[in-house]
């Protein structure tokens, strides 16, 4: 449908229309109903923003579930970055490299409670490095910091990690 063809009511007949489609195709491949559900209503903000623009690309249903394809595939990146940065983090701090990917997989939900439980600026510094990966210029450039302090924030936020994560190996 070109965008001058769209009138609100056009737009609430395919949101009605595509959304079981949509819904049951993230449904079936992503790890929760919350996910399904945000990635899902990703989408149809994308179909809102591609419908009030001249010229509109036509929307429908196989539009919509191509959208939540690349929605879908952008998530798994972001999960994928996430868990090779907690990894790397446990690994830094001296953890057994996991063979089961199940061992692996548990390993990256104990860092991520580990980094939760780090003051605000800590956890930001060691997710800034090891989850996105960017170098101590950039983190400092986002923490408004120095990068000599972002440098000693980083010292002390590993040594922080570190405690926490041997104090918890020690009680479980």
């Amino acid at each position: 449908m070109p965008a001058s063809d769209h009138s609100r009511e056009d737009f609430i007949a395919f949101y009605d229309n595509a959304l079981p489609h949509v819904y049951g195709y993230l449904s079936a491949r992503c790890p929760s109903r919350s996910i399904a559900e945000e990635i899902t209503s990703e989408v149809f903000l994308t179909a809102v923003d591609v419908a009030r623009k001249e010229p509109a690309t036509p929307i429908g249903v196989p539009w919509a579930i191509g959208v939540a394809r690349h929605k879908l595939v952008d998530y798994w990146r972001r999960e994928s970055r996430k868990d090779r940065g907690l990894r790397a983090l446990a690994d830094e701090f001296g953890t057994v490299e996991a063979v089961d990917p199940w061992d692996v997989r548990m390993e990256a939900m104990r860092a991520r409670s580990v980094l939760d439980k780090l003051a605000p600026f800590q956890k930001a510094a060691l997710t800034l490095r090891y989850l996105d990966d960017l170098p101590v210029p950039e983190i400092a450039s986002e923490l408004g910091r120095t990068v000599h302090a972002t440098e000693t924030l980083l010292i002390r936020a590993k040594a922080a990690f570190r405690r926490v994560y041997e104090q918890e190996d020690c009680d479980g």
